[in-house]
């Protein structure tokens, strides 16, 4: 419903705005907790039954599930990048409470449990692991790992969540096992449904990121897409070592600048990337002391590659080898059911299929045995993980009707 769509992404701006533009909202902080406190309101505010999962993650349950009855759901997350856009994650939260409400509205009997999900640290941006929430959860990521992460305050994971009045987290297999199919809906970030045309019926395999349907070229842009495969995605450290002296007292023969090093990473990943057709970014650095007057002693950097092809990926990392990239996660390639997408496309009026090169939680549970599936908003400025970031609220609201109708189909 549009009304109730509205009304709940209004209560959700003012939530985490960082002064500098965009949005802050970092996982286990004060503005998660005010998310978090939202979700739970909603769920109420439907007579949902809202429970937290063992990892932290939060649920809110339209019937019973059990590992008998297993539910339909569908959700996203609520937390950022820094700087972040409005849409990443709150879209498929809130669309996910609308299309509740429509279905309601319709009177529609579901012949299974519904469940909306909101699911901790997706982002990664505080703790330095994409999709936490989903990893503990499905065991993908261990609890003694998780609590030994750190953030860039020296605040360990374990510290946060305590600081939050949370219990230390863990597997949780049975609320994996009440989930039956996942649906998780997310604004494009890119612009493969806003450039238009695409199609689905002159390709032997769905189109390519920003490709263009070379059929008949009749095909509009869509506001609403399916997603075929999420590309394989890691994220490795460099440590870059050197010696800390006087900006000012300091020959530069005698210097041992580690910042150079850092050029050097940053422009051969670029190259690296271009080489084997993958992407390669280098979006994060800590530098100690991280003075202006003071030639750093040691630089930490952080590497995101990614692309369609793993064995890509990995010859950019063996091109930068003498930079002894750590890895810190890797996520293989996930493909979705291709009939479950190719039915959602049809119910929707042939919506397009379309893959990404942005990782979620949906793949951690594909991954992990659940039938899952993604509808995508169509973004018009193709920005993400920025306050460009955008979707018209037309198609949000398209978004939540395809989201309802997908539901229904699934729980008739």
């Amino acid at each position: 419903m549009t009304a109730s769509f509205d009304s709940m992404w209004a209560d959700l701006e003012p939530v985490g705005r960082d002064p500098r533009g965009g949005y802050r909202r970092f996982a286990w902080t004060d503005a998660d907790a005010t998310l978090r406190e939202w979700f739970a309101a909603e769920a109420a505010r439907r007579g949902l039954t809202a429970v937290a999962d063992r990892a932290g993650n939060q649920w809110a349950w339209w019937g019973e599930p059990s590992a008998a009855a297993k539910g339909v759901v569908a959700g996203s997350h609520l937390d950022s990048v820094p700087n972040g856009g409005a849409f990443d994650g709150p879209l498929g939260v809130v669309s996910a409470f609308a299309a509740v409400d429509l279905l309601r509205s319709r009177g529609h009997v579901p012949s299974r449990p519904i469940g909306v999900v909101n699911f901790g640290d997706e982002e990664g941006a505080r703790f330095g692991i994409a999709c936490a929430g989903s990893r503990l959860l499905t065991g993908a990521l261990t609890v003694d790992r998780a609590l030994a992460l750190t953030d860039a305050d020296g605040v360990s994971l374990a510290q946060a969540l305590g600081r939050q009045g949370l219990r230390e987290p863990a597997a949780d297999p049975e609320a994996l096992d009440r989930v039956g199919t996942f649906v998780e809906l997310h604004v494009e970030q890119g612009r493969a449904l806003a450039l238009g045309p695409l199609c689905n019926e002159h390709h032997d395999a769905p189109v390519r990121i920003g490709a263009h349907c070379k059929g008949d070229g009749d095909t509009a842009s869509a506001p609403v897409g399916v997603a075929t495969e999420i590309w394989p995605h890691g994220r490795w450290r460099v440590t870059l070592a050197g010696e800390a002296n006087h900006a000012g007292t300091t020959p530069l023969d005698d210097r041992r600048d580690p910042m150079l090093g850092l050029a050097d990473l940053v422009t051969s990943a670029r190259a690296a990337a271009a080489a084997h057709g993958v992407l390669a970014t280098v979006g994060k650095i800590e530098v100690d002391p991280n003075g202006v007057n003071a030639i750093p002693s040691e630089v930490r950097a952080w590497l995101d590659c990614r692309g369609a092809d793993p064995d890509a990926v990995a010859a950019v990392l063996a091109d930068l080898g003498r930079f002894a990239p750590r890895q810190e996660s890797w996520t293989a390639a996930t493909v979705f059911d291709p009939a479950l997408a190719a039915r959602l496309s049809g119910l929707l009026g042939g919506a397009p299929l379309l893959p990404t090169g942005a990782g979620h939680d949906a793949g951690i549970l594909s991954a992990a045995g659940v039938p899952t599936a993604m509808l995508f908003v169509r973004n018009p400025t193709g920005v993400s993980h920025s306050p460009a970031e955008f979707a018209e609220r037309a198609d949000c609201h398209a978004g939540v009707e395809a989201l309802a109708d997908v539901l229904a189909e699934l729980t008739r």
